[in-house]
């Protein structure tokens, strides 16, 4: 990840946008994660302050996101796993790398702290 100055509020990430959702326990689980679980992670998050992107583990190890888009609607997204950015413009220049022809992407933040836990999971 590269350095910022000072203590990082947050950090950004590149995400694969595979569908669009009302909500983001429907995006979540539109991602194979479990509703019982879906439902937990976001209760936290929003516990935590209205979260605008809600991080998962799928089994096999699988990083997926529920991100908040300015129109409204939740994106169920894939997340490029260790692609954790200090700055949005640099998560954006990764996810141009990273995404194929025709497919679309969006950046995803997370409190810095919270990156790290789900980093692990």
């Amino acid at each position: 990840m590269e350095e910022c100055p000072g203590a990082c509020r947050h950090v950004y990430f590149p995400a694969a946008i595979c569908a669009e959702y009302d909500s983001p326990i429907d995006a979540l689980i539109g991602l194979h994660v479990p509703q019982d679980e879906a439902l937990d992670l976001v209760a936290a998050a929003w516990a935590d302050g209205g979260a605008r992107c809600v991080l998962a583990r799928v089994d096999g190890g699988r990083q997926v996101a529920a991100i908040l888009l300015p129109g409204g609607r939740w994106a169920a997204c894939n997340v490029f796993a260790g692609q954790f950015c200090a700055t949005p413009r640099e998560a954006g220049r990764r996810l141009e790398k990273l995404l194929k022809r025709g497919r679309r992407g969006t950046v995803g933040a997370l409190p810095a702290g919270r990156a790290n836990e789900n980093a692990g999971s």
